[in-house]
């Protein structure tokens, strides 16, 4: 929690409340373009009660919706400039295989947004990824761009400097601290201010906004909120009411029977596949009749000889209560997953080795981002899982954004904006 006897500076340039991917990212743009950010986490750092901790997250530019795709080669280019800037290696190229029924519209799209008319059969794939099975009727499409981010150390690339303590800002947290990487806080050092263990009590809009927490109180003439799950809760006395729902999502790993299960075929590497002896390959499987919000999965990075395989979707749930689930009670998902394996990845073992949880927080039918509310405050709400924190801080400074905001608009949802706000 914040040390008392420390005196708060009670005024910013900006405040993002929420310090996940999102609202980290999005106070690091700002805090570079020389605005006094202030970063707001209600838990103490680091911690896996949102949808931002582990390991690994999948990149790409195999994406169905054509917005989505247009915005990921800025993604790659920031990641590049943020790990010049920390120091350390925050991307690894394993490339990604697209699995699907020849045909399925989001497949489709997948393979327009990579511009290639090259699809695998099962014998092609067979000989490049022994470890991944199609049947029949079903194909794959190559992204050689696709890979894994390493999400926690990005995270501390922004956060670990601040939350940690550095300048007095805040006090240790009773966690062991990560180990440490090169020049890790770059958002303090552009400026910006952390405070975990500070729960938002209230936003009071205005010229100037006023954001109350269990430590103090700040203001500041930018607001962007970032609160995942706690979204709903937080904007609703705000006169907003989005159709925001919390899922929690089983996180399974599966235990290689042979080391490798998902690497490069020996007989004949596929073009633009990784070497032989490399890292496998991330998946993802679209368009399956039993699994109609995909599957997706990691090779063994996380745990040794554990490959990450899980279901892109899961069962509603109250973000303070998602750790709560009776012992014993039915994981349908985790059923689903073990047929995948059984079917698709003969190498695994159908049975999960380690089950973790996590947050997602969707509304349909399309994550977005509220370029402008009615009014003048500029309080903005990106996308639960939008590939990019690029719209946010632009947006805030009042500046045209390198890419249209138009699809993510929040006036699609009718009757989500009330007077008050």
């Amino acid at each position: 929690m914040a040390v008392p006897s420390q005196p708060h500076q009670a005024t910013y340039d900006a405040i993002v409340i929420g310090a996940g991917i999102q609202g980290s990212f999005a106070a690091y743009h700002l805090a570079q373009r020389h605005r006094d950010t202030l970063l707001l986490e209600q838990f103490i750092l680091p911690h896996s009660r949102g949808s931002s901790h582990g390991q690994s997250r999948i990149t790409r530019s195999a994406y169905a919706r054509a917005p989505y795709a247009r915005m990921i080669p800025d993604s790659f280019r920031l990641w590049q400039r943020l790990e010049a800037e920390a120091g350390t290696s925050l991307y690894r190229r394993t490339g990604l295989v697209v699995l699907g029924p020849a045909g399925d519209p989001e497949l489709e799209g997948c393979r327009h947004s990579l511009g290639t008319d090259r699809v695998l059969d099962a014998t092609a794939l067979a000989r490049c990824f022994p470890g991944l099975r199609l049947h029949a009727g079903e194909v794959a499409v190559w992204d050689g761009t696709g890979g894994v981010l390493f999400a926690d150390r990005a995270l501390r690339a922004v956060q670990v400097g601040a939350a940690r303590g550095v300048g007095g800002l805040l006090a240790p947290s009773p966690q062991p601290p990560p180990t440490p990487i090169p020049t890790q806080d770059v958002f303090r050092r552009h400026g910006g201010t952390l405070r975990d263990g500070e729960k938002v009590l209230s936003v009071e809009p205005g010229a100037v906004l006023t954001v109350t927490t269990t430590g103090g109180v700040y203001r500041a003439p930018r607001l962007i909120i970032t609160a995942g799950a706690w979204t709903s809760t937080l904007v609703a006395p705000l006169g907003l009411r989005l159709p925001l729902q919390p899922l929690r999502i089983d996180v399974c790993y599966w235990r290689e029977k042979d080391s490798g299960t998902l690497s490069v075929g020996t007989a004949r590497p596929c073009p633009g596949t990784p070497s032989v002896g490399t890292t496998g390959p991330c998946f993802m499987a679209l368009g399956l009749r039993r699994a109609p919000h995909g599957i997706y999965g990691l090779p063994a990075l996380e745990y040794p000889g554990l490959v990450k395989v899980c279901y892109h979707h899961g069962s509603p749930t109250d973000p303070e209560k998602r750790d709560r689930a009776p012992p014993g009670a039915p994981r349908p998902d985790v059923t689903l997953l073990s047929d995948f394996i059984s079917s698709y990845l003969p190498g695994l073992d159908p049975q999960p080795a380690v089950v973790e949880t996590c947050l997602y927080t969707v509304r349909p039918p399309f994550p977005g981002v509220e370029p402008r509310c009615p009014g003048s405050q500029p309080l903005l709400l990106p996308a639960p899982r939008d590939p990019l924190a690029l719209h946010p801080h632009t947006l805030s400074l009042g500046e045209e954004p390198s890419h249209s905001t138009a699809p993510f608009a929040i006036a699609r949802f009718p009757g989500a904006l009330r007077a008050l706000l």
